[in-house]
């Protein structure tokens, strides 16, 4: 099973890293990490890079394509060499998949028209201007063969889903087993239905910087 993720500058590193974490421990799959052009990509809190080690170009098919977020995707959303590679990948997947703000550019290729969708809160009204459903209190959301997980942390969900739906449920469980992945967060600030209203109001002024 060939699994393409993209990466472009400004991703966010666990929007990619989270699920690779799960799909890459499939029997049998091959994850290629592809972006524009091969070679690092930057993360958008600039002290990370992943390699690429594919390009569009190399890069023709894949069994899933999983399109990571972050703020890099906003210069993205008109790009059509980025879009294009998309629709093409996504013609031949068995499944397509976004993190977070990647569900934005899976719109913007109109892969989501009518579709129920999600992604990070701040993105919704976004999803919903290129013609998508979105839908804010799903962690994971199934339309066909798309497949969209809210923000950042949700990848991890979604690659399990993924690894249950593709290889089975013993094998998804195994690869949660493996990653000991049983979270137990110390705040319960995880959505913005526990998330105090200032706190969420501050971070959606700030557009997301987080600020002491």
């Amino acid at each position: 099973m060939k699994i393409a993720v993209l990466l472009y500058d400004n991703f966010t590193a666990l929007d990619a890293v989270g699920p690779y974490e799960v799909l890459s421990r499939i029997p049998g799959a091959e994850v290629v990490f592809t972006a524009a052009r091969p070679g690092p990509v930057r993360t958008d809190m600039g002290s990370l890079a992943l390699t690429a080690d594919a390009g569009y170009s190399d890069v023709t098919d894949a069994d899933v394509l999983l399109v990571s977020g972050g703020p890099g995707c906003a210069d993205l959303l008109d790009d059509g060499p980025t879009l294009d590679w998309i629709r093409k990948v996504d013609a031949g997947a068995t499944w397509t998949t976004s993190v977070c703000s990647g569900s934005l550019l899976l719109a913007a290729a109109g892969l989501l028209t009518g579709r129920r969708a999600t992604s990070h809160w701040i993105c919704l009204e976004m999803l919903e201007a290129f013609g998508a459903t979105p839908v804010g209190d799903e962690r994971i959301v199934v339309d066909g063969k798309y497949a969209t997980s809210a923000g950042v942390s949700a990848g991890i969900d979604l690659a399990l889903h993924l690894a249950g739906l593709t290889a089975g449920q013993r094998v998804a469980e195994s690869i949660q087993l493996v990653m000991e992945y049983a979270p137990e967060p110390p705040y319960a600030t995880g959505s913005t239905a526990d998330a105090p209203p200032e706190m969420v109001e501050a971070l959606r002024a700030s557009n997301l910087v987080v600020e002491g």
